[in-house]
């Protein structure tokens, strides 16, 4: 009896051993299998995170520019190297306008060799703010800002454009109520440190265009709203005094090319392209009135139709 006593507790001993052997191998391989999992689980999320995408150009001109990342980039070399512009990229669109978001505003820019220029309002709001220059001409070195207006409505219609390194033209337009606006006009002669305000046509209509071809020629385009006929007004002395002109029009063209584009200079004299408005559906809407006139745009003649694809 005593035998078996000794020979039962033996048994239960080891028992108790084998089943304390077991719990810490189990607690031992509990305790592993988190940082296993973490360890997977950081693997995952490492071969699932994207890298940082890289900039690409979303125009097709010699200077490239992209907006990516929320910043604007400019690149001389396709894209190889880029350089961000000190610019608040919400400012390039701020205004009554403000495009798509997805480039920059036609007409709002300039890229050049010699030259980069943007322009863009300052501070935050929804009212009257300044207009600013922002260019650089050293290929993105440094850069400059030049106040172009110190309080301008929200804008609608901005543009800028210089004709050499010294003489440039700013022009804008904001403070829409249905088919009329607030415009002004402004000129640069020191490559864009300053400028000043000239005078602007006597018409509240909403532009359409405008620019410079000389220092002391140029025009303004009304008409963006169900147009007639073209509202081009030009100057022949820097924009102190402004006269509209006059288009001689075929019969069979008319209320059919309504709207003036800039003019350009060919050989002796200057040449428009006039378009069918947002309305028109002649030959499809495409087809422009090529005009012409001898005496630096006061008076215009029709002189053919222009396909399209001549247009351009």
């Amino acid at each position: 009896m005593k035998y078996f006593i000794l020979t039962v507790s033996g048994l239960m001993l080891l028992v108790m051993i084998v089943v304390t052997l077991n719990q810490q191998n189990s607690e031992k391989v509990i305790e592993r299998q988190p940082e296993v999992s973490n360890q997977q689980d950081n693997q995952v999320q490492s071969e699932q995170e994207p890298e940082q995408d890289s900039l690409y150009a979303i125009n097709n001109e010699k200077i490239s520019y992209t907006l990516q990342n929320e910043a604007l980039h400019i690149a001389y070399n396709q894209g190889e190297e880029w350089t961000e512009v000190p610019i608040e990229k919400d400012t390039l669109f701020s205004g009554e306008y403000n495009g798509n978001k997805q480039e920059l505003i036609e007409g709002s820019y300039n890229l050049t060799e010699n030259r980069v220029a943007f322009l863009h309002t300052q501070g935050e709001g929804v009212g009257s703010k300044p207009v600013v220059l922002t260019y650089s001409l050293d290929q993105g070195e440094t850069w400059k800002d030049a106040i172009v207006s110190e309080l301008f409505p929200p804008l609608r219609f901005r543009k800028v454009e210089f004709l050499d390194n010294q003489f440039g033209f700013v022009i804008l337009s904001g403070d829409r109520t249905m088919s009329f606006e607030y415009h002004q006009v402004f000129l640069t002669h020191d490559g864009g440190k300053t400028w000043e305000e000239t005078a602007t046509p006597d018409t509240q209509s909403l532009i359409s265009d405008g620019g410079f071809i000389s220092e002391s020629t140029g025009f303004m385009s009304f008409g963006t709203i169900n147009p007639v006929s073209p509202d081009l007004y030009v100057t022949e002395d820097s924009g102190t005094n402004w006269e509209k002109a006059v288009f001689t029009i075929p019969e069979r063209y008319q209320e059919v090319f309504v709207s003036a584009e800039i003019p350009t200079i060919e050989e002796e004299h200057l040449t428009v392209l006039v378009n069918q408005g947002p309305n028109g559906d002649y030959q499809g809407g495409k087809v422009k009135g090529k005009f012409v006139s001898e005496n630096n745009g006061k008076t215009w003649k029709f002189q053919s139709e222009v396909e399209p694809n001549e247009a351009e």
